[in-house]
């Protein structure tokens, strides 16, 4: 009789749709997926302050909320923890229960995780499919996600903040990416991105190419002597530089890597992996 419930629910569970999430600092992005299928999509521009965030949020939701959706799964920036985002730095929301405003608006089963961890789960079941991993995301920060024996690693709750580590004089990885986009802007232009330096390819160029892919190095080096993984998954933006990039990547992370082997480093393969996990979330209780 159990095991019939459980193929009744997953049946159920199949064949609904979910409203997945994706919070980030620079874009909120609110799909309707089935079948880890994203069947409607909107993007809009994450708004400055935490009113107007959730006012945009509530409104995208009810744009694409139907009868056959089964629950909401946020893929958000953190820290955050059991739906709480607590003091993000790329996000205007500060300690505030976004679980239980959703569950209170849309009457819906609500789970919140870490972006980057949802990246992770979606590459484990949908990616990869490696048990053993790490990934990062690079955007306006950047976020880290954890996979040991095929599960989600989480720590006592906030574990997976791999952006953080201190990399030089007592600056993290993220604060040093952000000093180097700084220094794109600034001696390029505005709009600029990594992917124009490696197009100018003149002497200033060249210099903070080697400046963030030496910083990409020390921290993705470090990470695979801690956890020794089976690959390393990079995701975000970023992937737009191709394999020009990622060689410069590879290549300086085997200067800090102390561990007899090669670990493969790899861009992501899946096209909104944070949406896709936020769907899983709801998918795989």
């Amino acid at each position: 009789m159990v095991r019939y419930l459980k193929v009744i629910v997953f049946n159920y569970l199949k064949m609904g749709k979910i409203i997945a999430i994706d919070l980030g600092g620079t874009n909120l992005r609110v799909s309707l997926v089935k079948g880890n299928k994203i069947l409607k999509y909107i993007k809009k521009e994450t708004p400055k302050t935490g009113k107007e965030l959730i006012k945009v949020l509530f409104e995208n939701i009810g744009h694409l909320m139907d009868k056959d959706v089964i629950g909401i799964g946020v893929s958000s920036a953190g820290p955050l923890i059991n739906g709480i985002i607590k003091n993000p730095p790329n996000l205007p929301l500060k300690n505030f229960n976004l679980k239980k405003a959703l569950e209170k608006k849309f009457k819906k089963r609500v789970e919140v995780e870490n972006d980057a961890a949802c990246v992770a789960l979606a590459e484990t079941k949908l990616g990869c499919k490696k048990r053993n991993f790490f990934i990062l995301t690079i955007g306006t920060g950047i976020g880290g996600g954890i996979i040991i024996n095929g599960e989600l690693y989480n720590g006592e709750g906030y574990g997976g903040e791999l952006g953080h580590i201190i990399l030089d004089n007592g600056k993290d990885f993220e604060i040093l990416w952000k000093e180097n986009k700084k220094s794109i802007s600034k001696y390029f232009g505005k709009n600029s991105l990594v992917n124009d330096l490696i197009k100018i390819k003149n002497k200033k160029s060249n210099a903070i190419l080697e400046k963030i892919s030496d910083d990409f190095g020390k921290a993705i080096g470090s990470l695979i002597n801690v956890f020794d993984p089976e690959i390393v998954i990079l995701s975000g933006g970023i992937k737009e530089t191709g394999k020009t990039f990622l060689n410069k990547i590879k290549k300086k992370t085997k200067k800090y890597v102390i561990l007899p082997k090669d670990i493969k480093i790899s861009w992501t393969k899946l096209e909104h992996p944070g949406t896709l996990g936020a769907s899983l979330l709801i998918q795989k209780k």
